[in-house]
């Protein structure tokens, strides 16, 4: 599912915030948000950015220069981040709909286009950028599973499922497939030419995926997680660099292998899957419950140290439901 960054929205509840005058907090979807008070009503429509936008240098907003402003590359604009105001998390902007200039918007529609707002990338280290032989293949899904703050319509029907969880690394997304004798290696958003210096490759032909792969004797993707030296800062302190799978994806039939099929594969093939945390979870009450079990230590933390999980992915054992849950404290501290 391709994530709408920007897409207009009810606001569903409005709520005082101890102590604050002048402002309140909205509910948009399972999203929490800083606003003005009485700038908007509940039932009424807004434009909704979500948190990793990249807002262009306009005048409509101009008002986050102070608290904003970064660099993309050589574009400057203003990025979008969890934020802690009057003690009350804030996750994104809420602007009135007067900002679309009589646009003919539908609910839910991604207007990020029609406002010059991309997703924001942080820098990318040269050993992991590497040469693109062309966009991501359109015969694998990318690995980027939809924010459960967006599924609050789901969430009742949800808590019935019994799901497994995985701690989300904080890494660089990385997909090697072989298709049709073809073996390809993949950054989240790239299919890479093979160079001696590019980090995902390296690992492809240190982990031996190639053959690994091949041996197989069907089309299929393995998606991971690099992690490790260079990669984010390396919390984790692995020397070297190396990836933890999650996912394998039966390419002909276009659909994820279930989980015992997925780990039977990993096994054969002597690699090491992500963290499972429990293997029968049901969801809490709420979504404000759900994020706070998102919190607390990695399980890849070095010996000795607390680091801050970035979060857990849920899953049904099947893959027919799959969603991430990004820890709030992980957020609050991001650069």
């Amino acid at each position: 599912m391709e994530r709408k960054l920007v897409s207009v929205v009810v606001i569903d509840d409005l709520q005082p915030i101890a102590g604050a005058d002048l402002i309140e907090v909205a509910t948009v979807k399972g999203w929490k948000l800083v606003v003005k008070k009485n700038e908007f009503r509940i039932g009424g429509h807004a434009v909704y950015c979500e948190i990793d936008s990249f807002l262009p240098e306009k005048e409509e907003f101009e008002f986050l220069r102070k608290s904003s402003f970064r660099k993309m590359g050589e574009q400057g604009g203003f990025r979008l981040k969890t934020m802690k105001l009057r003690g009350q998390i804030s996750q994104g902007l809420l602007i009135p709909v007067t900002v679309l200039n009589g646009y003919p918007y539908t609910l839910g529609e991604d207007i990020s286009a029609q406002l010059g707002i991309v997703k924001y990338e942080p820098p990318v280290p040269a050993s992991l950028a590497g040469i693109a032989k062309g966009n991501f293949p359109s015969f694998i899904p990318k690995t980027d599973e939809e924010r459960i703050q967006n599924l609050s319509a789901e969430y009742e029907a949800y808590k019935k499922e019994i799901f497994y969880v995985t701690e989300k690394l904080d890494g660089s997304s990385a997909t090697f497939y072989l298709r049709d004798g073809e073996f390809g290696v993949c950054s989240r958003n790239l299919d890479l030419l093979e160079t001696a210096d590019n980090t995902f490759w390296k690992i492809a032909h240190r982990l031996h995926l190639p053959a690994k792969l091949a041996a197989l004797d069907k089309n299929m993707a393995l998606q991971g997680e690099l992690i490790g030296e260079g990669i984010q800062g390396n919390p984790y302190g692995i020397k070297g660099q190396t990836v933890r799978f999650f996912n394998a994806f039966d390419i002909d039939a276009y659909t994820y292998l279930p989980l015992t099929a997925f780990q039977e594969i990993t096994r054969l093939m002597g690699l090491e899957h992500v963290p499972i945390l429990d293997m029968a979870f049901t969801l809490p009450d709420t979504v404000d419950e759900l994020l706070l079990a998102a919190e607390g230590n990695s399980a890849l933390s070095p010996a000795g140290k607390h680091v801050e999980r970035e979060g857990v992915v849920i899953r049904s054992a099947d893959k027919r439901i799959s969603f991430k849950v990004i820890s709030n404290k992980f957020l609050l501290n991001e650069k």
